[in-house]
């Protein structure tokens, strides 16, 4: 259930934080208006929620694997909402993210047994 917990909050946070940064990118580069604004803010601070609710106490741990996933889901954001077309290098790329990402949030701490022996 933790890694399920996990996957879900990241996939909530990262929607959060991409489509706000689109809004207020619309906003300021497109010239959508203000509400296009107020709205981007609102999802950032949506995001800065749903990143506290990780079980992991270590905001460092969580926020470094978080950017393995905002890579991929920046990627897929690109290709759903504006067209983009990735270069195998993008995949490449994003598939390192998310595999250094899923290192640094499920591997086990130095407060697990398995961890301290492996020492």
């Amino acid at each position: 259930m933790t890694v399920l917990r996990i996957s879900i909050l990241f996939v909530l946070a990262a929607v959060a934080e991409i489509g706000g940064a689109w809004l207020i990118w619309q906003a300021v580069k497109e010239n959508r208006g203000w509400v296009f604004a107020v709205l981007g803010v609102m999802a950032l601070g949506a995001y800065g929620f749903l990143a506290a609710l990780q079980p992991d106490a270590n905001f460092g741990r969580v926020l470094a694997s978080y950017g393995g996933v905002f890579i991929a889901g920046s990627l897929a954001w690109g290709i759903i909402v504006d067209g983009f077309k990735p270069t195998i290098w993008d995949w490449v790329g994003s598939a390192i993210a998310l595999v250094g990402a899923a290192i640094i949030i499920l591997a086990p701490t130095s407060t697990d047994a398995t961890a301290e022996t492996a020492l």
